[in-house]
């Protein structure tokens, strides 16, 4: 079963990061009308998103990502369709 992944800048708080993470699956949805994703799953982690927005890249995945408006067009958040294994090292938001 697919989950989806909401990687959330590590330098917002909890409450502003799932704001963020929200607008990322939105997104997801928006561009991935096709997607296995069907509101199972739905994990919010803490993340350097620049770099896995290069990771995420390099190995092809599929993402959508959501940049603020506010903070100058900063990316705030990625969601990806993922078993979740290559997103071990990384925390949970709370």
């Amino acid at each position: 079963m697919k989950r989806l992944y909401v990687l959330v800048n590590k330098r917002l708080n909890p409450v502003y990061a799932c704001v963020q993470g929200g607008h990322a699956v939105a997104q997801y949805l928006i561009e991935h009308p096709n997607q296995q994703w069907n509101n199972e799953y739905l994990i919010y982690l803490y993340a350097d998103v620049d770099k896995w927005r290069h990771k995420l890249k390099d190995k092809h995945k599929e993402y959508s990502s959501f940049y603020e408006p506010d903070l100058g067009n900063t990316l705030t958040a990625i969601a990806v369709e993922d078993s979740g294994e290559m997103f071990r090292s990384l925390k949970l938001v709370q």
